[in-house]
Parts: structure tokens; sequence; C-alpha cells
């Protein structure tokens, strides 16, 4: 089955890609490997703004990060023409904004490495880090990075 045939079944259609936010490129190729900058969590076309621990649960945290792995898709689209050409999601790297005692960050990271699985199957399987911060550009609750492998 296809990536795009799994989005479908999924009922997730990619948006288009984001602009750089600030001196940087979306995402950058070298050899095999495609390195996707940042995204930050949106909501409804805005920054999703929120501290987990303080006025957001960890299950919105999830959503949140379920919807940037959706972003992070539509520019892996973008920059190679095809998410069928990728061979592996390879790393996974969340920030989330969350108070000094929250420690649920792998959880509401779960929502974008459960998403990656679940549309490339075990391409989508990857190593991954998960970081909580004491605030995030413009107030989003959740930023993540990915470097994927290329066929």
């Amino acid at each position: 089955m296809s990536v795009y045939d799994k989005l479908e079944q999924l009922g997730i259609q990619l948006p288009q890609a984001g602009a750089p936010a600030a001196a940087y490129v979306m995402a950058v190729q070298t050899g095999t490997l495609v390195f996707v900058s940042g995204h930050i969590a949106k909501k409804d076309g805005k920054p999703w703004v929120g501290q987990l621990g303080k006025n957001m649960t960890t299950e919105e945290g999830k959503l949140a990060a379920r919807a940037v792995a959706i972003d992070l898709m539509a520019t892996l689209h973008t920059t190679l023409g095809s998410l069928n050409k990728i061979k592996r999601i390879v790393k996974v790297m969340s920030l989330v904004n969350s108070t000094p005692d929250y420690t649920e960050q792998h959880l509401v990271t779960n929502g974008c490495s459960e998403l990656l699985a679940d549309v490339f199957g075990d391409k989508g399987k990857h190593a991954r880090s998960a970081f909580g911060v004491a605030q995030i550009p413009l107030g989003a609750c959740v930023e993540i990075e990915l470097i994927a492998e290329v066929e």
C-alpha cells in the first residue's frame, strides 16, 4: 500500500508545507538523509499555544504532536516530491513546552511517533528524544524535528 493510500485511509489530507519563520530552510537533503527543521504545533493554522502541566493535558499535547507529524510529512512531500521515496524515519526529536514538574513529554511525543508508524509501517519506527523545555517559539506547546532516509 502506498503512503498516500494509508493517509487517505486514515482520513488525513496533507496541508501545504509551511514556510520558515526565521533564517533557515524547512529541510535539507545530504546524500540519502533529509533533515527536517523543527515544526511547531498548529491548530486552525495558528500556533497551538499552551504549556503541558499548566493549561494543557497530556492527551491534548499528544494531539498537538500528531498535528506536527502531519506538517512534517507535508514538508517531506514538498521536499522529495513523494513520501513513497522514504526508506526510513530515522530520528525524531521533540520539545515539549512544560512546567518543571511535568514528566510525560514521552507520552506527548507518542502522538507523532504513533502516526508515523501508522503511515509508514516499520519504516516509520524511529529512534527518538523527548525533552521538556521552558518555552517554544510563539508560545507553541510542542516542536518536533526529524531525520529521514530516502531511497
